[in-house]
């Protein structure tokens, strides 16, 4: 569903990969929607009704229709969802006289993998489904969907028997590698492709050339607390406003929101009369590095039952930016691993942790290079870019060619 030119999360990694698998020679087509997120909004250009085509860097894309809530919660999604499994399937159909040798599912959102196995069975390709998230599992647990353990049982049948169905089967972390074990995935379907940074296009700025910082009125004395990203229901960035109000009496100590999401207007109602807390919008891709420069600290809240069903996509940036990151997370998830090595981690919902983290940290320069360094370090040992993407080419290349001497 999601695809250039959305700039975060999904849209940012699926078009990413597109971009660059069609730069080492393969011919991709995408079936995707109108971009709409992370504004709920379809973007100026664009049109929820119809069925567009157009190439971006040697990609060829076909929009399909889409509804876009207003207000989106548990039943609207389902129906947002719904309207582009409906909308694409004819068009996954078609796409199957194209006889392509792989087809790619991305998820968000499961409901889209019926057609994508069907274009693989009618055309004879490889199916791949690749999780950026376990949906189903954090709507029921974050109480976005009714129920009860009557649609969890249902969900997570209807999860498994799609699954089951394609022959590899990817997603972006260890801890959600686990989950695909849990699931009784074959070992031999399970591969890990994690969420990659350019560090080359995010690194450390200079203090004095930190522009965003500037226009918004920082002085170089005051230390900057950043959340940059979706503002959605599974961040639990009600955190973030408790932190701030704690803070508030400490003039050194600023918060800064970036982002767009179904939580934005909530959140802001919230903030009201916090001074020490500033709102910004969605920043172009190009100006993204400034944004995560503009921070002293990073912020990643998330909340307790969403740890493990999703790796948020925003960390490989907050640890490529060079700058430490505090963390809401259990040690034993996946972010708790990374974070306990490289920033500091506390426990979910807890803002006066997270208040006495920033207060710390704000006092101890030494301590936030040292950890901003590290951070850095691990971004580029573990998710740099043309490493990961690479390595991925390589095998689905290995994949392709086994398929053919199977005959199949």
């Amino acid at each position: 569903m999601n695809f250039h030119p959305e700039p975060t999360s999904t849209g940012k990694y699926t078009a990413e990969l597109a971009a660059y698998l069609s730069a080492r020679g393969h011919t991709i087509r995408v079936v995707t929607a109108p971009p709409y997120y992370p504004h709920w909004q379809v973007q100026t250009g664009y049109h929820a009704r119809r069925y567009t085509r157009e190439c971006w860097e040697g990609v060829d894309i076909y929009r399909c229709p889409l509804w876009v809530p207003r207000r989106p919660n548990g039943f609207t999604r389902l129906l947002h969802l719904s309207s582009f499994a409906l909308s694409s399937l004819p068009v996954m159909i078609k796409q199957a006289g194209w006889k392509p040798d792989l087809v790619l599912c991305v998820a968000p959102t499961l409901l889209n993998a019926p057609a994508a196995l069907l274009c693989a069975r009618f055309s004879g390709a490889q199916t791949w489904l690749h999780i950026q998230d376990f949906e189903v599992e954090a709507a029921l647990n974050l109480g976005l969907l009714p129920g009860g353990r009557a649609l969890a049982r249902m969900a997570a049948g209807i999860e498994r028997a799609v699954i089951d169905g394609f022959d590899h089967v990817s997603t972006i972390s260890t801890r959600m590698m686990a989950r695909l074990e849990v699931k009784h995935i074959p070992t031999a379907k399970r591969h890990l492709l994690p969420n990659w940074v350019d560090t080359h296009a995010i690194y450390p700025i200079d203090p004095s050339e930190r522009r965003l910082r500037q226009e918004l009125g920082f002085t170089d004395q005051q230390v900057v607390a950043l959340y940059a990203g979706n503002l959605g229901h599974k961040q639990g960035l009600e955190i973030v406003l408790e932190a701030a109000k704690l803070l508030a009496g400490l003039a050194m100590i600023q918060f800064v929101i970036c982002g767009d999401g179904a939580a934005r207007v909530t959140l802001q109602s919230a903030a009201q009369g916090l001074s020490n807390l500033k709102f910004l919008p969605v920043q172009p891709r190009e100006l993204l590095n400034e944004l995560l420069n503009l921070a002293d600290i990073h912020l990643m809240p998330q909340k307790a039952d969403a740890a493990d069903l999703v790796m948020p996509s925003k960390l490989a940036g907050m640890l490529a930016s060079g700058k430490p990151v505090i963390a809401t997370a259990l040690p034993h998830t996946g972010v708790g691993e990374i974070i306990s090595q490289v920033g500091v981690l506390i426990p979910p919902e807890d803002a006066q942790a997270m208040a006495g983290a920033i207060r710390s940290l704000a006092a101890a320069l030494d301590e936030r290079q040292r950890l901003g360094a590290a951070g850095r370090a691990y971004a580029q040992s573990h998710w740099e870019r043309e490493r990961v993407l690479s390595e991925l080419n390589d095998e689905i290349i290995s994949w392709l060619e086994d398929f053919d001497t199977r005959g199949v």
